[in-house]
């Protein structure tokens, strides 16, 4: 195996998980990074499938104990049917769009400029949100009403978007409908996994004629490295939006945006 290439691998994976469950899109990261190194061929897209399932394990493995509860508990905890509705209501039209512009969506929309654009208008999306959330909010996953949930769910189908950032319109929309900033994190959590799930099983299903045995050693060092930055991230995060809101994040965006706008326009004005 090319150690260039495993180095690559190592870079994206780290890409993924601090990106993944933060407002700030971890497929616009991957896509620029993945642009920069080198690495955007079909094989790299499949690798960047198999490095989204490692950020996913690391909520399954951070929230184990809940899952698990809310899996055993079904009978008899109306709060955890109540829970798993809510997630049910909330990954479904996303996923019910995601099937019918999955395609254009991959054919059109995954450049940089497009990712640029993105990220500015969410950096600034952002800050609109949190200049007017404040006030008495659910402050318990276990309240969340329907209606939140499928508000968050409408939220989620934004991210479609490359740039837009899942867990960024999720956390917003979840502040939008009326959550605390921890609990909107939280349900922003729980419902990447379902989504995501779906989502990268899809796209592995669609590409399974590019896997090889020979990318093993990387698909798995991209996998690890994901996993393990990406619940480093999550634990950071929840510590994070208990004392503060999100407006760094969004200035971060903005920047970042224009930064990539001014370095790939430079690029296609010399060319």
């Amino acid at each position: 195996m090319d150690l260039l290439l495993l180095f690559k691998g190592f870079i994206l994976g780290i890409v993924e998980g601090i990106t993944e469950f933060i407002p700030v899109s971890s497929t616009g990261h991957l896509i620029l990074v993945g642009d920069l190194l080198g690495f955007d061929d079909e094989r790299a897209k499949v690798f960047e499938i198999v490095i989204q399932l490692g950020a996913i394990l690391s909520i399954v493995w951070y929230y184990r104990e809940k899952l698990s509860g809310l899996i055993r508990d079904q009978p008899e905890r109306k709060d955890a049917r109540r829970f798993t509705v809510n997630l049910i209501a909330a990954f479904l039209p996303a996923a019910v769009l995601g099937l019918i512009t999955h395609k254009a969506v991959k054919a059109y929309l995954f450049n940089p400029v497009t990712v640029a654009a993105a990220l500015i208008a969410g950096g600034v999306a952002i800050l609109l949100i949190e200049r007017r959330h404040h006030g008495n909010y659910t402050n318990n996953s276990d309240d969340i009403t329907l209606r939140q949930a499928a508000c968050i769910g409408m939220a989620q189908c934004l991210a479609l978007f490359p740039g837009a950032s899942r867990s960024g319109a999720t956390i917003m929309g979840g502040l939008v409908a009326g959550l605390e900033r921890k609990v909107a994190t939280e349900f922003s959590f729980f419902l990447a996994i379902p989504t995501m799930v779906a989502a990268t099983g899809y796209d592995l299903f669609q590409n399974r004629n590019l896997l090889s045995v020979s990318d093993i050693p990387l698909f798995v060092l991209g996998f690890l490295t994901a996993f393990l930055s990406a619940l480093i991230v999550v634990m950071a995060l929840l510590k994070y939006v208990s004392r503060h809101d999100f407006t760094g994040f969004a200035y971060y965006r903005i920047v970042f945006g224009l930064m990539v706008l001014a370095f790939y326009g430079q690029r296609n004005w010399k060319y």
